[in-house]
């Protein structure tokens, strides 16, 4: 497959302001198919993350940093459109006299299609090309197979029961199949049995009987993400404890990076992205885990070709401690065109 010269058309970060009515949000190049809305700072800078996807439909959402099931709001984001999302007067997406980050995904532009590949039938919304999926199955109780449509093996896969109250369960190839993370906590892996031993499979992934993933009679959405070159990079780095932190390579120059101490200790997930105020050394962070406002940077740099840990944080860079991360690019290290990336 061809590599992917232009990354906003899959992935692309907007920021926009609140105006506590209603607006239109352009600027992310295509109709996604996953937002996800934090507010930055302001009067509403403390409010709830938001997730949303064409699936649900628009005015539902789900809370990342909180285990709530799937809520619907008429003032929430109210369509997804060509060029971006229109939201209504949610605070938490739009609260006047506040700033707004959204991160965007693109899938296949449609409300999914049905796919028989697993034991239980799902819906999939799916991009081959960048290697991301959106899967709505309902439970069986029973153990299980689901389909996600991608082709190949996924790196991440990342779970949440639409019907009860409940963690996010995130797992990565890096953290181990049997070590479940959770988004909206602090805590560091933990051996699972929600799913079976089995890793996903370039059609399936294999779940068991917890109810958190496949609660007999409850809508579950999951995120399936596979590694593209030049596009998308999942793994894993282990801290130094110094403020000449680890050099990631990506192969790309990133657009948004989150990452999670897995092994050790205790700490949030934090985000960055290329958007938001503040370049080397001072990206700001926002926490998936936290409904926190935005954070002075100084934590990683974002280069040309990866990552540069920048501090001696637990956050992100604790003494022999590991860590997960997901990245996706702004544009590869060299595209066709030869135009090299530059750093941030």
């Amino acid at each position: 497959m061809a590599q992917i010269n232009k990354s906003s058309d899959y992935f692309n970060t907007v920021t926009y302001s609140g105006n506590g009515s209603t607006q239109s949000i352009t600027g992310v190049n295509f109709q996604p198919d996953a937002t996800w809305i934090k507010a930055r700072s302001g009067t509403y800078g403390t409010e709830n993350h938001n997730f949303y996807n064409a699936i649900s439909g628009a005015t539902k959402f789900l809370i990342p940093n909180g285990t709530s099931l799937e809520g619907t709001d008429a003032n929430s984001l109210t369509s997804f459109d060509s060029d971006g999302f229109s939201v209504g007067t949610r605070t938490d997406i739009n609260g006047s006299s506040s700033e707004y980050v959204a991160w965007n995904w693109l899938a296949d532009n449609t409300s999914g299609s049905s796919n028989t590949d697993g034991s239980i039938t799902s819906t999939v919304s799916a991009n081959t090309t960048s290697g991301f999926s959106i899967v709505s199955y309902t439970g069986t109780g029973a153990n299980a197979t689901v389909g996600h449509g991608l082709g190949v093996a996924p790196k991440v896969v990342i779970y949440k029961n639409r019907s009860t109250t409940d963690y996010w369960y995130v797992y990565t190839d890096s953290s181990g199949w049997d070590q479940r993370l959770h988004l909206n906590t602090t805590a560091s892996k933990a051996t699972s049995t929600t799913l079976q031993s089995t890793a996903p499979s370039s059609s399936v992934v294999s779940i068991g009987t917890d109810p958190s993933v496949n609660g007999s009679g409850n809508d579950i959405i999951m995120y399936v993400m596979a590694e593209k070159k030049g596009f998308s990079k999942f793994g894993s780095y282990t801290g130094n404890g110094n403020a000449d932190g680890s050099f990631i390579y990506l192969g790309f120059k990133p657009a948004f990076v989150i990452n999670k101490i897995y092994s050790g200790t205790t700490s949030s997930w934090n985000i960055f992205d290329n958007k938001r105020d503040g370049f080397n050394d001072q990206n700001k962070q926002l926490y998936a885990d936290l409904s926190n406002a935005e954070a002075s940077g100084g934590k990683i740099d974002l280069l040309s070709n990866g990552f540069k840990v920048r501090s001696s944080s637990d956050e992100v860079n604790g003494s022999g401690y590991g860590y997960i991360y997901m990245a996706f690019a702004e544009s590869p290290l060299v595209g066709t065109n030869n135009t090299p990336a530059t750093a941030r």
